[in-house]
């Protein structure tokens, strides 16, 4: 069975409802990722949950957790947003924490730098209190042209 990803994307886009393309993922669907779309801009939303702890002494969110839902934040981005007719495949991510994400909800935005035919380029920002105070920030590559 082959399944048409830009008509999922087209249909997530005109019901606003990305959970289809969340489940194409099982990691992004076992942390509890979600997709908010404001305006132009998409959010994604990693809803507190005790499963994602790693320092149950904080209480903060696994490491490891906060960089597979950046990943996968930004592989969907480039799903959603550039047109790719196939699920984007990671290349290279490198993650810098910057300070502690606390048990509460945690949000991602993603920026594509460059994209080409074969490779796109996407920085990351994780936060959780306010978008100036980033949690984490990561750049990621992705192999886009056909696989």
């Amino acid at each position: 069975m082959s399944l048409d990803l830009n008509a999922l994307v087209r249909e997530a886009h005109e019901k606003n409802d990305y959970d289809s393309l969340v489940c194409l993922i099982p990691y992004a669907k076992l942390i509890g990722m979600e997709c908010l779309r404001l305006g132009d801009d998409m959010v994604f939303r990693l809803p507190a949950s005790k499963d994602n702890i790693g320092n149950p002494t904080l209480p903060a969110i696994h490491g490891g957790v906060i960089a597979g839902f950046m990943e996968h934040a930004a592989m969907l981005h480039l799903l959603m947003f550039m047109g790719t007719p196939h699920m984007p495949k990671i290349i290279d991510f490198s993650i810098d924490y910057l300070r502690a994400g606390h048990y509460r909800d945690t949000y991602v935005q993603c920026q594509v730098w460059r994209q080409g035919r074969r490779v796109a380029n996407v920085a990351i920002t994780a936060w959780q209190t306010t978008q100036t105070e980033p949690i984490a920030t990561a750049r990621a590559h992705f192999k886009v042209d056909e696989p």
